[in-house]
């Protein structure tokens, strides 16, 4: 049988039934742990951690998370859909991304009318 996440071929037995989708364990693991970008929680917990690691700013990043974050500083506000663009990420991978920037208090989102922007979180 097939994937419908990612399409590999997988053992029926070895498939996980995860919103009307049969999925291997890899995709039912992600589906699971969708990180949400408005956690207070999550964002008490990266402060917390980056504080005991002695972290600041953009310290512990990883590299395509400090492009991102240099490139949105850069422009000032940019719309999720040119991120995604700009750097060939799907929403999802930007999602994720932009998650652990907010955690982090670099990024938040801002709306300006009907649109909605990535902007610095300072």
């Amino acid at each position: 049988m097939l994937c419908e996440g990612c399409g590999i071929e997988v053992e029926e037995k070895e498939l996980f039934r995860h919103r009307e989708q049969s999925l291997c364990e890899d995709c039912y693991i992600e589906a699971l742990s969708v990180p949400k970008t408005c956690d207070p929680m999550a964002v008490r917990s990266a402060r917390l951690t980056r504080e005991m690691q002695g972290q600041n700013e953009e310290d512990g990043l990883l590299p395509l998370q400090q492009e991102i974050y240099d490139y949105i500083k850069a422009q000032g506000k940019v719309k999720r859909p040119d991120i995604a663009q700009h750097f060939e990420l799907t929403d999802k991978e930007l999602e994720k991304h932009f998650a652990i920037l907010r955690h982090c208090e670099l990024v938040k989102g801002q709306k300006e009318g009907n649109d909605v922007y990535l902007v610095p979180f300072k």
